[in-house]
């Protein structure tokens, strides 16, 4: 008769498989156990040493849209200057690049017909010194701009304040210099019904020794 083996076969066959079985079935459910933990955290188990980022994006979040662009359209004001018939001949022969193709222009956007979209204010300038020599307004209409105002007597600059067209002309009576003046012309322009209509006109008269003394003219 074969003897007593006290090795480690001395287990039978099908205790051996029973046995593994519960040790695969006890790792299995440990296993189960960890992952349900780190769902119920939030995580995802183990995590590499360093800070949580913060700008991650939850799940089923929706994206914030772009917002819409309020940049202005752009707009060629030499072009639009040049295809003008109502700009002088002699506006037009003088508009020509003072550096490269870098025009003499000043150019501006801001409400003042009243329409939906932003009207444009035109500055045409001389190249050395910068005086103004024409002002123009253009209103958009369905996609067009069209030319509402203009003032083709230097120097003049128009600009935008506070919703009105005000544009300021230097006076010289005889004798004067370009560099000195003897005054200057500011004039309050509004849009009612279809055209700019003048709202008020106020004369400085510069004096030749020490700065200058306001004068409001008479309209």
């Amino acid at each position: 008769m074969r003897g007593l083996d006290t090795g480690p076969d001395t287990e039978p066959p099908r205790a051996r498989r029973v046995t593994k079985a519960a040790i695969t079935a006890v790792a299995v459910l440990a296993a189960l156990g960890l992952l349900v933990s780190a769902c119920a955290s939030g995580g995802t188990g183990a995590r590499d040493e360093g800070p949580a980022r913060s700008d991650s994006v939850s799940v089923g979040a929706v994206a914030p849209s772009a917002s819409p662009s309020t940049a202005e359209p752009s707009v060629d004001a030499v072009q639009l200057l040049k295809a003008d018939p109502k700009v002088s001949a002699a506006i037009k022969h003088d508009l020509q690049p003072c550096v490269a193709d870098e025009y003499p222009v000043d150019v501006s956007y801001g409400k003042l017909t009243g329409g939906s979209a932003n009207d444009i204010v035109v500055n045409v300038l001389t190249c050395d010194d910068a005086v103004g020599v024409g002002s123009y307004v253009y209103r958009g209409q369905s996609g067009e701009y069209k030319n509402v105002f203009q003032a083709e007597k230097p120097p003049v600059y128009a600009e935008i304040d506070r919703g009105d067209l005000v544009v300021t002309q230097q006076v010289y009576e005889r004798g004067d210099s370009v560099a000195l003046p003897s005054g200057e012309e500011v004039i309050t322009y509004r849009w009612i019904g279809d055209r700019f209509t003048e709202q008020a006109r106020t004369r400085h008269d510069f004096s030749k020794v020490g700065g200058e003394t306001p004068t409001p003219a008479e309209n």
